[in-house]
Formats: structure tokens, sequence, C-alpha cells
């Protein structure tokens, strides 16, 4: 039996299938690799940077479904089952919205494929696939499960690699996805297991892939303790109010921590109240006390921003874009509101009839990359568009470039991460401009 694992890309800018430089291993379909028995050929195609060879003879296509890539995800299904070949879905769109993706697969996998992946294989041998297959979100890679990095060989990913120590969060911001996949539970994998992993591996820049790494601090004090023999570098994804736990932000630094993926969200409470941002409202001071304790740590802070609440209007948003620049931070994502499917802001906005693209931009022919998807209150769709990219712009400049890196407290503890200041900062600064307007899908 011959298996393909295929990670879709976004999809085309004019007639060009887009490249993505800033590509990282897709780490799930490692450890379904891992989890598949070792008389079945495994191959992965990442669609992000190499052409899908439809016509190689194979038994079973798996691909992961995210909202962003749902349009190409269904393409590439179409072409491999009117060539006869079976096609399974799975990923957090599968999960969030059912409905729609089995129309365009064989077999739907909703839920966390590990714990049934080995049956889903078994019955493909036996041509007995079901069209659906259900387990429930838990802990990652049970059993110590290594995924099988030998398959992202050739592939030009970035220089570093991902783990995972837990799953989902705590909270309950309404327009994250996350948030409504894992129901507010966390789950947390065995340190050991963790540790082995890494150890077993060859590359000493590690990311984190965790949805919230500092749910639960007990549990992250204790990964930090044993990854400090290792000296690696790390980085992942925290809630803001890990920075009043002093302990764990030293420990974080001991172990080689050099910054998080941050969610800042907005500069306003008003903002911050809209989107049940629990973490960020408590003795809210407009972030001082935060980023000072996140400069005193010398983390290289990566700010995520979403833009368009009800209260945002263009100098809130413009606003936004300076106090990101103001505290220099290492990156900063400025991202429109996006109305997940399954999320309480869709539900929300559905209601309000503020939804465009008919209420399914993921898929819709006409939606273009960084878009507006719904009506603001304060602005036209258009308006929050270009806002948005105005900002992106604005703070991805060459002069920006410069002035940030002048943050000597963070870019200048070692060489290494004055280098990887320029070399992160320069991609993101390209994909930024490649992504925008972008067409999803390549039909």
């Amino acid at each position: 039996m011959k298996l393909l694992l295929i990670k879709p890309t976004i999809g085309k800018k004019g007639d060009t299938l887009y490249v993505d430089e800033g590509r990282m291993e897709p780490l799930m379909l490692g450890v379904l690799a891992a989890l598949t028995p070792p008389d079945v050929e495994v191959k992965l195609y990442d669609d992000r940077m190499e052409k899908i060879p439809f016509d190689e003879a194979c038994d079973l296509v798996a691909i992961t479904v995210e909202s962003y890539t749902a349009r190409r995800a269904y393409e590439i299904s179409d072409e491999f089952r009117q060539r006869g070949v079976l096609v399974i879905m799975g990923g957090i769109h599968a999960s969030l919205i059912p409905e729609e993706v089995k129309h365009h697969c064989d077999a739907l996998l909703i839920g966390d494929a590990e714990t049934i992946w080995r049956d889903v294989i078994a019955d493909a041998k036996n041509g007995s696939l079901k069209s659906l297959y259900k387990a429930p979100p838990g802990v990652a890679q049970l059993g110590g499960i290594k995924p099988r990095r030998d398959i992202y060989k050739g592939k030009g990913y970035l220089p570093l690699s991902l783990m995972q120590f837990s799953r989902g969060c705590k909270y309950s911001c309404n327009f994250c996805a996350v948030s409504s996949y894992f129901d507010k539970k966390h789950y947390i994998r065995q340190i050991d297991e963790v540790i082995e992993e890494i150890v077993s591996q060859d590359l000493k820049f590690l990311f984190f892939v965790d949805d919230n790494i500092a749910t639960n601090p007990k549990a992250l004090k204790e990964l930090c303790q044993e990854l400090i023999p290792l000296k690696t570098n790390w980085i992942s994804q925290a809630s803001l109010d890990i920075t009043h736990d002093k302990t764990a932000m030293k420990l974080m630094a001991d172990s080689g921590c050099i910054g998080h993926v941050m969610g800042f969200e907005s500069i306003t409470q008003e903002s911050l109240h809209d989107a049940r941002k629990v973490s960020n409202l408590k003795n809210f001071t407009n972030y001082t006390y935060e980023i000072e304790v996140l400069r005193e740590h010398a983390m290289q802070t990566w700010a995520a921003f979403t833009l368009g609440y009800d209260n945002d209007t263009y100098d809130s948003i413009i606003a936004t874009m300076e106090f990101a620049l103001k505290h220099k931070f290492t990156f900063a994502a400025f991202n429109i509101l996006m109305p997940y499917p399954g999320t309480p802001m869709y539900q929300e906005l559905l209601e309000q009839n503020r939804l465009l693209y008919d209420a399914q931009w993921w898929i819709h022919p006409e939606y273009r990359f960084n878009h507006a998807a719904f009506i603001p209150k304060n602005m036209t769709a258009d308006e929050l568009t270009n806002v948005t990219h105005l900002a992106r712009q604005k703070f991805n400049s060459i002069p920006s470039l410069m002035y940030r890196f002048s943050d000597f407290k963070t870019n200048f503890k070692t060489l290494w991460r004055a280098m990887s200041y320029w070399r992160y900062t320069t991609l993101f600064r390209k994909e930024v401009y490649k992504k925008h307007n972008m067409r999803f899908g390549s039909k």
C-alpha cells in the first residue's frame, strides 16, 4: 500500500502558484507518517513549494485542511478522486465544519488523528475505508511517538524544528478557533517524551507550536527546568499574563527561550472586551508592565494584533502600528479580525447579517487574502483592508527594521540573535507583500 500526505498551499497570485519562503515542516503529517505501519510506503508532498504529482500511483491520499487552504485542498482532492484514488481529509477546519468538508472526500476524520490513525490505515488496506472517523481532542503524540522527520528532507523548510508540548488553551476568546475546538481544555505531554524527542533530532532551534504554552505555568516551569541542560534556543506562543510570573519568566530565559508570539490583539480596553481577551484585561495598564518584563528578560516579541472590532477606527489602527513601532517589537502581525467558522465571533456576525462573501470567505472565488470578510462598524470593509495593509507596510519598512534592531536588550544579547533578527524580519517583510491580495485555490 502507498500513502500520500498532502500539505496544501493558500493559492495563487496572478498566474503563479505561491511559493512560501517562510514554510515550516508540517509537524502533524510527520506524526501520521510515524504512526503508519512500516509496510506502507509514505510520501509527503508540500503544495507550498512543489507540484503535486496527481498521476503518481497510490492507494490513499491524506490531506490536512485549514480554513485558509480549504479551497485549494478541495481542488487537490477532486484531482485525485477523478483518478479513482481514495481521499481522507482532517485538520481543524474539518472538525469545525464537517458538513462542508465531507462533500470533498471519501473519508472524513474529525478530532485528533493520533488515536485512530492505525485503524484508518488498516481499513484502507482491507478495502473497507469508512466515510467518517471520530477521535476526541487530547494529548499530542501519545506513547512518545516521534514524527518521521526524514519525510521533510529536501523540502527547504526553515532551520527550526517544530515540537509540541501541550494543546489547547484555558481562555475562550470569541474569535479563536482553537478555543472552539478544544472547548477551553488543555492537554500536556509527558516531559520526558518531549526531551527525548528534542535530543533525537539535529536542530537546536525549536518552535513549540503549542496554542498557549503558558496555559499551565507549573507545567511550563517544569519543562524549562528540563530544557536548561540541552542548551537550545526556542520560541512558542504564550498569553501575556505569563509576564506576571517572575519565576516562569526567569526559567524561560535560562532555558533558551528567545521570545513568543503573543496575542496583544488590541491596545484599547473596549476592543479587548469585545474579544473577551480576559488574559489581557487583568490589571490593564496599556501593557506598560508586560512590555517592561519582556524586555527585562530579553524576549524578542512577536506581537499579534487583530483589527476591526466594533470600537476600532482608521486612527486607532494607525495608533496600534505606532504603538508596536514605539516598543520596537521584533515582529508584529496586523491581522484583520477573521470570522472563522464555528467560533462565537462568526455566529454573532452571521446573526447581525454582517458577513460578506456569502458567509463562506474561505471558499468564495472573489475573496482575497488579507481582505476583510465582514462589515465593520466604523469604516467600510475596503477601508479596514487598506488601513491594515498600510500598518503592515509601515511597520515592515526598511527604516522601521533599522529602528527596531536598535533594541540592544533583545537583539544584541548574542550574535546569533542579531543575525536571526535580520534573517526572519526580512523574510517576514517579503511574505507580507507576496501574500497580500492572493486568491485562494488555483482556479
